[in-house]
């Protein structure tokens, strides 16, 4: 093709792609079916990962539970059992899906992704028990809470092991049968401290910014490979009140525009990103905006921008948090 003819060719798919992406935010898409497929979990013992596990189970997707706690993972599968029984004995339509099929099960495998020993032992027990992946959901992460001259290193490690270099073991792991089958869909659960940072958590920035670079990067790999058929998906929320972040707070004046998001609706907006096939999901809406300014204003206005909403030190709270916390139990320790 002329490259003249193909640049307008390009330039039209570009409009076309902006105007299809808009429409998106005005129109809600149709959700695909997961009825009987196989949703793999990491971080399932609690969290996003346990509110994940039960909307999947609502829509009769059988479960792999991962996680190193055996005993919060046990306590999500007990939540699918009663969600998956639930549905079963009804007979009317529920949430636009029929009643779960009898197949659909729940499945629970202690595995440390930190080691990718663990995580390759764990998956070959995946692939004998259960079967093939339908959906991979990267959600295990971990925060260090220490100032980084003060973290040791194995916490550093840990964070990034966990957040970013688990994403690589999993995906190794499951990715080959998907792309032998054309099929499959990758789900990155990262964080708006992956597309921009703030002091004091160094660690959880750089292992959220490596996240999402792998998860583009695959994605851009997928469709150089003609591989359309394995969807991926990049969740990016703002901070989550699940704990993780306690006591991390901003310019009280500012707090209201910027609420820390609960997860049920974090994880209701991932879900519809999910079954929508969207390749990307920034919550609340205002992150889109955030991460664009960070691309065109100099870093000296950023600094502005952070020092004016107070999220320059918004985790120095948080910090002060963690570190009290380990001195308490420190005294309990040597008492």
């Amino acid at each position: 093709m002329n490259i003249v003819v193909e640049f307008v060719v390009v330039v039209f798919k570009i409009v076309w792609s902006f105007v299809v992406a808009g429409t998106k935010w005005f129109v809600r898409m149709r959700e695909k079916s997961v009825v009987g497929q196989v949703c793999l979990i990491t971080g399932a013992g609690s969290g996003l990962g346990r509110l994940f596990a039960k909307e999947f189970a609502r829509r009769g997707a059988t479960l792999v539970l991962w996680d190193i706690n055996r005993e919060g993972n046990e306590e999500t599968a007990e939540l699918v059992r009663d969600i998956h029984r639930e549905i079963s004995s009804k007979s009317e339509v529920i949430g636009g899906i029929q009643d779960v099929p009898s197949k659909a099960q729940v499945y629970t495998f202690v595995c440390d992704v930190s080691k990718r020993e663990s995580v390759y032992r764990t998956a070959e027990k995946v692939r004998a028990e259960v079967g093939n992946i339908d959906f991979l959901i990267n959600n295990a992460g971990v925060v260090s809470g220490h100032h980084l001259l003060e973290c040791p290193d194995e916490l550093i490690e840990r964070t990034m092991k966990v957040n970013c270099h688990a994403h690589f073991w999993t995906t190794k792991a499951f990715l080959p049968k998907m792309l032998e089958q054309n099929r499959g869909h990758i789900v990155t659960i990262a964080s708006s401290l992956g597309l921009f940072t703030t002091a004091g958590v160094e660690d959880y920035c750089a292992s959220k910014f490596g996240a999402i670079g792998f998860h583009e990067s695959l994605s851009h790999e997928l469709r150089a490979s003609d591989k359309d058929g394995i969807k991926m998906t990049l969740v990016c929320p703002f901070l989550v009140d699940t704990g993780m972040f306690k006591g991390c707070k901003i310019r009280k004046e500012m707090a209201p525009f910027f609420p820390p998001l609960k997860p049920e609706y974090c994880v209701t907006q991932a879900m519809q990103a999910i079954l929508t096939n969207q390749e990307m999901v920034c919550t609340p809406r205002a992150m889109y905006v955030v991460t664009f300014m960070k691309t065109i204003l100099p870093f000296e206005a950023i600094v502005c921008m952070y020092r004016f909403i107070g999220a320059d030190k918004c985790m120095y709270p948080f910090l002060a948090h963690c570190k009290e916390s380990m001195n308490n139990n420190e005294t309990k320790i040597s008492s």
